[in-house]
């Protein structure tokens, strides 16, 4: 295991599969159509590997859904902008309807901003 994750970068593919497993369910308490894709084979080997991922993914589908929750409640009371620090392949710009006058702004390391980007590029951010 410790030869597929490089670097602190490589847990957010490893995320990633869990929003993917959790989107695939009928009865999702959240959609991420990116997430496969975002986490890729590499995630997909890093989940895998780490049994303690599989057995608690409640936990990480949890904290996805309370941040989207969270999300659209400060919106929905006119905050206007989004400081997303530690990003890693955080989709939510993309599967959320949130205003097109909402700014968001994503800081992380560049290799990380750069491969979202590279999965994005052809994507909207949703928008009500």
């Amino acid at each position: 295991m410790s030869s597929l994750v490089q670097n602190i970068s490589d847990t957010a593919k490893w995320v990633a599969v869990f929003r993917a497993e959790e989107s695939e369910r009928p009865d999702a308490v959240f959609h991420d159509p990116f997430a496969r894709k975002l986490a890729g084979k590499k995630g997909e080997q890093i989940a895998d590997a780490i049994g303690f991922g599989k057995d608690n993914s409640w936990s990480f589908i949890a904290r996805t859904f309370l941040l989207d929750e969270f999300t659209l409640r400060y919106v929905r009371e006119g905050y206007d902008m989004v400081l997303n620090l530690a990003a890693g392949l955080d989709a939510r710009p993309y599967r959320m309807d949130l205003p097109s006058s909402l700014q968001w702004v994503e800081v992380d390391l560049p290799g990380i901003i750069e491969e979202k980007e590279k999965v994005l590029n052809h994507e909207t951010p949703g928008v009500i």
